[in-house]
């Protein structure tokens, strides 16, 4: 069986056109004059796709109201999508009509798919411990900073040696869900772990300077604006990949850091090794970290700030978790 390869950068934005012909390269252009994520444009992107083919490719400026409610319908009636899932689409169409294609309105009917309220999988404090104890080496650290600070995997690999502050005992995340930076807290129990993988990153960045290398991806308009900066040891990634690769944007080669396909897996087969019988997976360290915080006792105001949420109502999901055995209610057999 072939092993599955990975495209090591493939979570930054693809190069397009300086003037743009076809009609999703002009799309990608306005996407990002509004500075909106990676993520944001790659889920925007792939539904207006989705919505053109089952129109059997019209141009979108052909269609409207009718042809959107089509679609809508379809992902419910025919495709059985969750709630999630069809207020994904109809954001990105609504996206492109209101926005891009400067429609002033949309008086859309169409059938929503019935929102089911999920509580999420959450490890207990003996669980979550005993899952990264199964790890070894950076992805053990990779582990305790998704548990111990609340990060996605995605914000947890794009650190970068800046954004850790020994001084004031905080972790910067940059560009998190959103496209925006917040603050979380740097575990004391880390401190001495993540000391010694920067000794490693400041190796493997020298090897590279030494072979000529040791340029990193610089987001935005910063690799112009700082020539200099993307060579420099605090822009380095804290994970970085065990090769380098070639920059998509201007083919130069560089050390990305490592895919999230190499701490997604092994935190699975730690899962399955732990023996919890739960769909747990990388997220799952982050519902615990709020989970636990609020067990604990601290606000859910502060909860949401440390986890970059919007809306508070996000945060208060992990208020359903606490209440055990039936909302609190003990059981007559164990009275």
């Amino acid at each position: 069986m072939r092993k599955k390869r990975f495209n090591v950068m493939d979570d930054i934005p693809s190069p397009i056109p300086a003037n743009p012909v076809k009609f999703i390269d002009q799309l990608r252009a306005f996407i990002r004059s509004q500075n909106k994520a990676w993520a944001t444009e790659k889920t925007y992107i792939l539904w207006i796709k989705r919505y053109i083919h089952f129109h059997q490719k019209r141009h979108p400026k052909e269609m409207g109201e009718a042809d959107i409610e089509k679609f809508l319908n379809y992902l419910v009636l025919q495709r059985h999508c969750s709630a999630s899932t069809q207020a994904t689409a109809l954001n990105s169409l609504v996206y492109l009509y209101k926005q891009f294609l400067k429609h002033e309105s949309l008086e859309l009917n169409f059938d929503y798919s019935k929102r089911v309220r999920k509580i999420p999988v959450v490890f207990s404090v003996r669980e979550a411990i005993a899952v990264i104890e199964r790890l070894e080496g950076e992805k053990r650290l990779m582990a305790k900073i998704m548990y111990g600070a609340g990060l996605r995997v995605s914000e947890c690999l794009r650190l970068r040696i800046k954004d850790i502050d020994f001084e004031r005992n905080h972790i910067i995340v940059r560009g998190g869900k959103g496209n925006k930076d917040r603050y979380s807290i740097l575990p004391d129990s880390i401190i001495s772990n993540l000391k010694t993988q920067l000794l490693y990153v400041k190796a493997v960045h020298q090897q590279d300077m030494g072979r000529g290398l040791g340029e990193v991806y610089m987001p935005n308009a910063l690799a112009k604006k700082y020539p200099s900066e993307s060579r420099s040891l605090h822009w380095q990634f804290l994970f970085p990949a065990n090769q380098c690769a070639i920059d998509p944007r201007d083919g130069k080669t560089k050390r990305h850091h490592r895919h999230q396909s190499y701490i997604q897996k092994a935190v699975k087969q730690a899962i399955i090794k732990t023996g919890i019988h739960k769909h747990a997976n990388c997220h799952t360290f982050r519902h615990s970290f709020a989970t636990h915080l609020l067990e604990k006792g601290y606000d859910i105001r502060t909860i949401q700030e440390l986890l970059g949420h919007a809306d508070v109502a996000t945060t208060e999901i992990y208020t359903h978790v606490l209440n055990k055995g039936g909302l609190g209610v003990i059981s007559p057999i164990d009275a």
